[in-house]
């Protein structure tokens, strides 16, 4: 990736709404190439879609929390099926299959305590691959808005 195609991404991220003509102009680059160059960052794999950002208070979600799990027995196969299970819960808004303490984080919104609660209980705990399932409730939640590309590690 050159300083354009970086540029490109910059802005697309901060803004994947605005028009080509709108996203050449900043960049000071022709629409036509512009054009061509998005196009073929959504062929590399670098661009990978375009979503809307939701405020999760007015889908009646304020309450957020971190669930640190472990499982047993260890596979590829039960990771597999457990990470399936919990994309598939409602309250679900990210996975993590990490390495560590832990064997996943999940981050999820709800209502209330009592939908974390039964949350817990009634879907996370049922599972007989869960041995141990950690809560922490998160106050702020902040991420930054643009991803940008480290430089290699040198001598």
């Amino acid at each position: 990736m050159d300083d354009i195609d970086s540029a490109i991404v910059r802005e697309l991220q901060r803004d994947a709404r605005q028009t080509n003509r709108e996203l050449a102009r900043k960049l000071g680059i022709a629409p036509s190439t512009c054009l061509e160059r998005v196009r073929t960052l959504r062929a590399r794999g670098v661009i990978t879609g375009y979503r809307a950002t939701v405020d999760l208070r007015t889908l009646n979600r304020p309450v957020q929390a971190l669930l640190a799990i472990r499982i047993r027995p260890m596979g590829r196969e039960v990771i597999e099926r457990f990470k399936t299970f919990l994309t598939s819960l409602p309250e679900v808004l990210s996975v993590y299959v990490v390495a560590g303490g832990d064997d996943f984080l999940v981050h999820v919104a709800v209502p209330d305590v009592d939908r974390l609660h039964a949350l817990l209980m009634d879907q996370i705990f049922q599972r007989r691959e869960v041995v141990d399932c950690r809560s922490s409730f998160i106050y702020q939640h902040v991420t930054n808005a643009v991803v940008e590309s480290l430089p290699p590690n040198g001598p």
